[in-house]
């Protein structure tokens, strides 16, 4: 039996119930804590929304303290985001029961290895996602005929990223579209393998609109 998920949350800035909710899913080694350091940032804009970000289920070798969705070295990224998905898809149904929210109130933003997760996880749910948000993260070629939702997408990739190279950027925004999603995303010259100011901007911006 899997060990449910857990990690760092942010109540509402209102102080009042949560009307919706940001999941945050980290990258390969490293953890909640992390994740959960982007909230602050657009919890101004967004009042009402809890925020919560799961460590991942399995600690990483290669990072003390950190967590990883599946191991990178050892298995093919398909086997770890299909292996991955049914975990992070029940911490979703939790936590929406826990705040009482349907799925159009519940955004998912990922990075790396986490972006990966959701872009997976998100539209193979039956009931649509208000957004997805990845940071720094690919499309994994997983089977497209298994696709239940089109929940709208920002990507959000740096061009000097050294882990995850922008190629995997514009095959992901390319994929998507011709799949029928709505997708924006924007690139920020010389970022490496991180997030910046104006991708935190479009994140805040991107969040604001699809959990209005």
């Amino acid at each position: 039996m899997t060990t449910p998920l857990d990690g760092p949350r942010l109540a509402p800035a209102s102080g009042g119930p949560a009307r919706s909710l940001v999941i945050l899913a980290h990258g390969y080694g490293s953890n909640g804590e992390d994740l959960i350091g982007l909230a602050p940032y657009w919890r101004e804009a967004l009042p009402d929304t809890a925020f919560v970000a799961p460590n991942a289920p399995q600690p990483c070798p290669d990072a003390p303290g950190g967590y990883q969705w599946w191991p990178v070295w050892t298995m093919d990224r398909a086997d770890g985001v299909r292996g991955a998905a049914p975990v992070l898809d029940a911490f979703i149904d939790a936590e929406l029961a826990r705040h009482g929210l349907s799925e159009d109130r519940l955004a998912l933003v990922g990075f790396s290895q986490g972006t990966m997760l959701a872009l997976h996880v998100a539209p193979r749910r039956r009931r649509v996602l208000a957004g997805v948000v990845g940071y720094s993260g690919m499309l994994i070629a997983t089977d497209e005929g298994d696709l239940a939702t089109r929940p709208p997408v920002l990507l959000v990739h740096g061009d000097a990223d050294p882990m995850v190279p922008v190629a995997a950027y514009h095959q992901a925004r390319e994929s998507l579209a011709r799949q029928g999603f709505e997708v924006t995303g924007h690139v920020s010259h010389g970022l490496g393998h991180s997030i910046d100011l104006p991708g935190l901007k479009l994140g805040e911006a991107f969040l604001t609109r699809v959990l209005a």
